[in-house]
């Protein structure tokens, strides 16, 4: 049993004002293996303070001593590697290679913001005005348990690349996580209150980030509806928001596809991190007249896509992160059979075999309309649904009939057509014949899959606010 009973404020590892016990699962076995002590209001309080009066020093520091400090970080955190690796797979359940992936992810960011921030220029001309990019102040960091420690070091990477000092509340559900990161972060040698990591729940701890006057910045990802709440009460006092939200990513197959390479694109696309990921390709749409080759050829591919022990190599899909989730799944699957979709794979109950732990078998409906439940909301589980389309033009119209605009794919054999496809879509990324991701590119939703962007230079200035000075010069 792993008992966490501290939190991270003003350089310090420190007992927490809040006193509420949360358990910690094995999502693969169902069983309780930890125990963390949740941080409330009052600690939140305190780590803003502690962050309101490390901003002045740090926003002042030169741009070597912040590429020195992040290249400690990464040093830091990827030293930790192994024992990360183990958590996300203990913890979040993560398969072994998606797992590995995710551990060095947390690492990889903190390296990459270091290299932008080399290469950027602070102080620019326009016309007759000198034009400063300055940081904002405290930057509240709130961050999902779908990749704990990759959103805790790529957010705070950026904030303190751009100057700002960082207050961040990262999920309750992944507290294992999180304390590897932390001892990292500490073991960097950080100034005190630069950094401060308080484990709370969204209503206490989440709240007080948003709404406290001290706060200059909020930069959450995580759900549409939780995403609403923070950008309402960040209003109150005018903080600069970020946010990374929910999706219902497309993957338009293209009547001239090799579904040699699409089926397996598309599966890989819509059961990434066991389809909890809000970037999933869950809308794969096909051409008509090709609609009964592409089912037969999922049909068959499924199997290479297994759901089972996220430490087996061959497992391809691990457990969701807890009971909630997975009822919530079931309950979209049932949704989708009820309104007429039609089973190509998987369907309700756990894997055969499995008898324990919240597995769902890889699931994929055809006979979709674009209107069904299934097509609509975000179910964040393993689950598919093959929507037909008659021509390209429709095509396009499906994919942006949506209230979410995150992630695309396109995948077809002539690129030229696939990109002018890709530029017709309503997304912040749009991905051809590819899963590749590029940190240096912007990240981030159109519609209500967010407001503002991550990742490299787009990422760094969201931290920051230009200010003209005239008459110097």
């Amino acid at each position: 049993m792993k008992i966490i009973d501290q939190i991270y404020i003003d350089g310090a590892f420190v007992t927490p004002h809040g006193d509420e016990r949360f358990d910690l699962f094995n999502p693969a076995t169902e069983q309780v293996i930890g125990s963390v002590r949740l941080a409330d209001a009052e600690d939140a309080r305190r780590a803003i303070a502690a962050a309101k009066r490390a901003f002045p020093a740090h926003s002042r520091s030169t741009k070597a001593e912040r590429i020195s400090m992040l290249q400690r970080m990464h040093a830091a955190v990827s030293a930790r590697e192994d024992d990360l690796l183990d958590a996300i797979i203990e913890e979040y359940g993560a398969p072994v290679a998606w797992a590995r992936w995710m551990a060095r992810h947390a690492s990889d960011v903190l390296l990459q913001a270091a290299k932008t921030l080399d290469s950027y220029d602070f102080v620019r001309r326009a016309g007759t005005a000198e034009v400063v990019m300055q940081p904002l102040g405290v930057a509240g960091l709130i961050t999902p348990w779908n990749s704990d420690a990759g959103f805790i070091c790529g957010k705070l990477a950026a904030a303190l690349a751009a100057g700002c000092t960082a207050v961040i509340k990262p999920s309750e559900m992944s507290a294992i996580q999180t304390r590897i990161v932390t001892e990292a972060l500490h073991d960097a040698q950080l100034p005190p209150g630069v950094v401060n990591i308080v484990t709370g729940r969204g209503e206490t701890v989440g709240a007080e980030i948003s709404t406290h006057p001290d706060v200059a910045k909020v930069s959450f990802t995580g759900s549409t509806a939780v995403g609403r709440s923070i950008l309402r009460a960040a209003s109150e006092t005018f903080k600069r928001v970020t946010l990374e939200l929910g999706g219902k990513s497309p993957m338009i197959v293209l009547d001239d596809a090799n579904f040699t390479q699409a089926i397996p694109l598309a599966l890989n696309a819509g059961f990434m991190n066991s389809g909890q990921a809000c970037v999933a390709g869950t809308r794969i749409l096909v051409p008509q007249a090709r609609l009964h080759e592409f089912e037969a050829g999922i049909a068959a591919a499924i199997a290479n896509f297994p759901a089972g022990d996220p430490r087996d190599p061959k497992t391809h899909i691990g457990p969701l992160v807890s009971r909630k989730q997975w009822d919530r799944v079931q309950r979209y699957i049932r949704i989708g059979i009820e309104e007429g979709a039609r089973l190509v794979a998987g369907g309700e109950g756990r894997p055969t075999g499995l008898d324990a732990g919240w597995f769902v078998r890889p699931t994929v409906f055809s006979d979709v309309r674009n209107d069904m439940t299934i097509a609509r909301e975000e179910i964040f589980g393993p689950v598919l649904s093959i929507i037909a389309y008659r021509d390209e033009a429709q095509a396009i119209a499906i994919a942006n009939d949506t209230p979410y605009g995150l992630q695309a794919y396109v995948c077809a054999t002539d690129v030229e057509r696939a990109a002018a496809v890709a530029a017709q879509i309503e997304a912040g990324r749009v991905l051809v014949n590819t899963l590749t991701h590029e940190p240096a590119a912007p990240f981030g939703g159109f519609k209500q899959s967010g407001i503002g962007r991550e990742y490299g230079t787009f990422g760094l200035e969201a931290f920051m606010e230009p200010k003209a000075v005239l008459g110097v010069l």
